[in-house]
């Protein structure tokens, strides 16, 4: 047998990473790139079996998508939705994750494993009793609802991660803006959030990502007014069947604006979570 050296063991490792790696990422994106290859096949096609890898594209799935749905509604829905449930979500996990950091108490750890408990709780479980409350409340069907409940729902995870930022904030520096006169809405904003502004900004972009996927409740809240795209993409089913192709195109459609957005923001992302959520 040839023995190889230590630099041809670290290339031929780092070559074995690499390609490991490309391999695990072709696979999480398959499905993705299988399904904008589907949009473009007829339904015919999109039903063949063995599947066919070559076909000639076809537009006819998005323009009856955009034929038969108020494509622009559902998309504006759920821009409008994803940024109020996240703006909402700041302002109120800021201040609880600010007093849970720098004034803990014996409790502060058990009501923060207490609040993300509730994410373990199936949603289902629920939705009968709020559901009744929306309809008492007048908030079925609204976008006032909907961003009430993207807020409830991913408030503990905000709260996790600010906190866990805020808490490698040495507290010596927030001691020294007090002595210096500095207010609480000034320690808040002028020395506390400009030193955690990589953490924020990835715990916005996680929400919004969380928001504009939530398909539950939107679905089970919802019928046309304020029906976001994870509704439409569930208008297309029906009792007659599954339309393969034309589900693929509403499901690339909806998809596409946010996978783009992940992709513009990805380096941000990564970033912030690397640097605090998940130490």
């Amino acid at each position: 047998m040839i023995a190889l050296s230590q630099k041809q063991r670290r290339v031929f490792s780092q070559i074995a990473l690499t390609a490991a790696a490309w391999s695990v990422a072709f696979i999480i994106f398959f499905p993705i790139l299988w399904m904008v290859l589907t949009s473009f096949k007829t339904e015919l096609e999109a039903f063949a079996t063995p599947p066919s890898l070559f076909f000639s594209p076809t537009l006819e799935n998005y323009q009856e998508v955009f034929g038969r749905s108020d494509y622009m509604h559902y998309a504006w829905n759920s821009v409008v939705i994803s940024m109020g449930a996240t703006l909402l979500g700041m302002l109120l996990a800021v201040p609880a994750a600010y007093a849970m950091a720098f004034y803990e108490t014996k409790r502060t750890q058990s009501t923060l494993l207490w609040m993300l408990s509730t994410k373990m709780l199936p949603p289902v479980g629920v939705l009968v009793p709020i559901y009744l409350l929306f309809k008492e409340s007048g908030l079925l069907d609204t976008r006032t609802g909907l961003i009430l409940i993207y807020t409830l729902i991913n408030l503990p995870i905000m709260v996790w991660m600010i906190y866990t930022y805020f808490k490698e904030i040495p507290k010596d520096i927030l001691e020294a803006c007090r002595m210096d006169g500095a207010t609480l809405g000034q320690e808040i904003s002028r020395v506390l959030l400009p030193m955690c502004k990589g953490g924020l900004a990835s715990t916005v972009l996680l929400s919004l990502i969380l928001c504009w996927n939530e398909a539950f409740w939107s679905l089970n809240l919802t019928a046309a007014n304020a029906a976001p795209l994870t509704a439409l993409i569930a208008s297309y089913s029906s009792p007659e069947g599954l339309f393969w192709a034309k589900l693929s195109a509403v499901s690339t459609l909806a998809c596409a604006p946010i996978l783009i957005f992940g992709w513009i923001s990805q380096k941000q992302l990564v970033r912030g979570l690397s640097f605090g959520a998940v130490k």
